[in-house]
């Protein structure tokens, strides 16, 4: 009996099943990386976006008249509480590499800072509330500059909208 037919048929079928278990390995890699490419985009969506309205309604509940100076306090405090930022927040901690982390943490304290100026009467527009905000945008510029490295995306050329209307501060510098 001719063995070589046979071991040449054996041969190219263990070939063609190794190539096929490489080529669904090699598929299986990227689309784990796009999936986790996803949920990055999702999560750093997420926190900005819970950022941003963090900002407007703080700014916002300060603006209002209250009824004391404590009632001023609890309804800043309601906001950040129901604002999410504390999930928004946990998910960057549990997702994002350690700089953007790090990046978030400090916009959160930055956010918190704020919330607490205003819940001590800090007036909106004053020099201190200005240098709260201030320190706000340049936490936020690096966290969204951070974000905007590990997702691969390049640097932005200019600002979307014109900073002259910029509330919280973040207008790029």
């Amino acid at each position: 009996m001719d063995w070589l037919p046979l071991l040449s048929t054996l041969t190219g079928a263990a070939i063609g099943i190794v190539a096929t278990l490489i080529a669904d390995r090699n598929r299986w890699k990227h689309e784990d990386v796009k999936e986790a490419h996803r949920l990055r985009l999702d999560v750093y969506t997420q926190y900005t976006t819970t950022v941003k309205v963090l900002g407007e309604t703080l700014r916002g509940s300060a603006e209002r008249e209250h009824p004391s100076g404590d009632a001023r306090a609890l309804a800043l405090r309601e906001a950040f509480r129901d604002s999410d930022i504390a999930i928004a927040s946990e998910r960057m901690w549990l997702i994002a590499p350690e700089p953007v982390v790090k990046a978030s943490n400090s916009v959160f304290h930055c956010l918190r800072a704020i919330c607490d100026g205003y819940a001590e009467g800090t007036a909106v527009g004053s020099p201190e509330d200005r240098a709260r905000w201030e320190a706000r945008g340049k936490a936020a510029a690096r966290m969204r500059r951070l974000m905007r490295e590990d997702l691969g995306v390049g640097l932005l050329a200019e600002r979307h909208s014109p900073p002259a209307d910029d509330h919280d501060g973040s207008a790029a510098r």
